[in-house]
């Protein structure tokens, strides 16, 4: 009887270590790579990013969804931002947008800071899987290695754009006020600070 009671509290206890594996706070989540061992620490809401394109058809946008990634591997942190590239018009060349994201450009408050490309996949930053959901089916991600202060940066700013690299580079405007996003990052910030 009594070693009944120990397995339900072990049970109980187990069971709130794995969900908070899921779940780490209100604005961020905290999940260990099933495969790799490494936790992912992210943002519940990124910011989301767009550009009108309704030369290619009525209504069609570009988006750009950016959220940051902190990579613990037993104890080595590493940054990155995610980016989830995706429209809302009938897409074909899937190369062409990646080649357009290749070196794309983050404005913060009118400074440039080139991001460069860690990869495509989330086998690029040490993941078995991603721990954003993509916004839609078709959507690209692209990961970024960044140094914590450019994250810091994002939280202070109080404008920010994305610009895709190459000659017919195009820019991504904030959508909307993004305040979610940012209550999002400030959280994420404070859960990393070094």
């Amino acid at each position: 009887m009594r070693t009944t009671g120990v397995k339900q509290a072990l049970g109980v206890v187990f069971l709130f270590f794995v969900s908070s594996c899921a779940s780490f706070g209100a604005s961020t989540i905290e999940k260990l790579d099933p495969l790799t061992s490494v936790t992912l620490t992210a943002v519940k809401t990124p910011m989301i990013f767009y550009r009108d394109n309704s030369g290619r058809a009525a209504y069609a946008k570009d988006f750009a969804n950016l959220g940051p990634i902190q990579v613990n591997q037993s104890g080595r942190y590493r940054y990155f931002l995610w980016v989830g590239i995706w429209s809302t018009g009938q897409e074909s060349a899937d190369t062409r947008r990646r080649d357009n994201f290749e070196e794309p450009v983050l404005y913060i408050d009118g400074e440039p800071f080139q991001l460069v490309l860690a990869g495509w996949t989330p086998e690029s930053i040490g993941a078995s899987e991603g721990i954003y959901t993509k916004p839609v089916a078709s959507a690209i991600d692209a990961y970024y290695e960044v140094t914590p202060d450019v994250i810091r940066l994002l939280v202070q700013a109080s404008d920010v754009r994305l610009r895709t690299g190459g000659i017919d580079g195009v820019s991504f405007e904030p959508w909307n006020d993004q305040q979610a996003a940012r209550d999002s990052l400030k959280d994420f910030l404070e859960l990393i600070a070094y």
